[in-house]
């Protein structure tokens, strides 16, 4: 209920401005095609009402109203109501009857598409017939200067409000696209890139190792014994761990690496343009800090990092050949003891020192 009127109380404002534009200067403009006809002096009285305060009262109505939406609406049907009554006052003159018809129209697609412009059609007769068994009907196609002049600024200045409130609206849109696009790239819990967007990038990382023969290292990252955490601690306690990782790796990476969560508590970073040698130093430094980690309501909780390492190397036929790899790397890691980092066997294996969280 909130969600819908939140979106009809932003329906009302996108029509405000084009609708007191249109009212004020339409009003104005209508004043050279009445003046010379014997019309009675309510007729002034309301087309003072439609052209200065309808837009006003209109969007009061439609922000006080319980769906201001539907409200909305129906006071869209009024202006298509009102632009056939004055149409038909003014005898047809095609100059300003075409130019009631064409912001009509316009307000009306606009606003609800095909069906309200179609509904709105309808009140214009509806609002042509009043005038015609209120005045008789009658057509005059002579239009004077003065005439042509007071149709200029309307002319103008409504179609560029609707095109400033469309402006508006794309780029509203194009922001919550591109929010949304984010959030379905995005880990929710940790901020990085998910499994299937973090892939992607692998393969397209592969590609471009390929084609520039530049290096390029892969890091398989495993929060040791997440489970156990899980298990003593609880889920919230091993949901801060996660985030804790996170924001280390968002801390010490440069912004061209791409990190992301892999599944569960294994993490994956590309590391472009770094040796094997670098990206292990970069590994050392995330884990280190990581095992310093102590959480506030659990004192004795310790952390630490198995991690496998794999550099881009020629032979690989695919990304997934090499993923493959740094996830051997990890593999050897875990089965050897764990809080190390080591190598696949495609490069120089190697493992650093154990990293004791016990001596932070």
């Amino acid at each position: 209920m909130d969600n819908q009127r939140g979106k009809g109380l932003s329906f009302a404002r996108r029509i405000y401005t084009p609708r007191a534009i249109g009212s004020g200067f339409g009003g104005l403009a209508l004043i050279p095609f009445l003046y010379p006809l014997d019309i009675p002096i309510w007729t002034w009285a309301l087309l003072l009402v439609n052209a200065f305060v309808w837009p006003h009262l209109a969007y009061q109505l439609s922000t006080r109203s319980a769906y201001p939406y539907k409200a909305e609406r129906r006071n869209i049907l009024v202006d298509s109501l009102g632009g056939g009554f004055w149409a038909a006052s003014i005898q047809f003159n095609p100059l300003l009857t075409v130019i009631i018809i064409s912001m009509m129209m316009m307000h009306n697609v606009a606003a609800g598409g095909p069906k309200l412009l179609l509904r709105g059609a309808l009140a214009q007769v509806i609002g042509a017939l009043v005038s015609c068994l209120l005045f008789g009907a009658s057509f005059n196609a002579h239009t004077s200067n003065l005439q042509v002049y007071a149709c200029l600024p309307v002319l103008i200045l409504y179609p560029f409000s609707v095109g400033m409130v469309s402006y508006g609206l794309a780029i509203k849109l194009a922001e919550h696209k591109s929010t949304l696009r984010a959030l379905s790239r995005t880990d929710s819990l940790t901020g990085l890139l998910n499994h299937g967007s973090w892939k992607d990038l692998l393969q397209l990382k592969f590609q471009k190792c390929q084609q520039n023969q530049s290096s390029a290292t892969l890091a398989l990252i495993d929060i040791d014994h997440f489970k156990h955490i899980n298990d003593t601690f609880g889920h919230l306690v091993g949901d801060s761990v996660l985030r804790q990782l996170s924001t280390e790796l968002q801390q010490n990476l440069r912004a061209e690496d791409l990190a992301g969560r892999y599944g569960g508590d294994e993490f994956c970073v590309i590391l472009p343009n770094r040796s094997l040698s670098q990206a292990k130093e970069i590994m050392e430094r995330v884990s280190q800090v990581f095992c310093d980690f102590r959480h506030a309501a659990e004192p004795e909780l310790r952390v630490s990092l198995s991690v496998g390492l794999a550099s881009y190397r020629l032979e690989y036929e695919d990304a997934s050949a090499w993923l493959n790899e740094a996830d051997k790397a990890l593999y050897i890691a875990k089965k050897t003891g764990r809080n190390k980092i080591c190598t696949g066997a495609a490069d120089l294996l190697f493992d650093s020192a154990p990293i004791d969280p016990l001596s932070t």
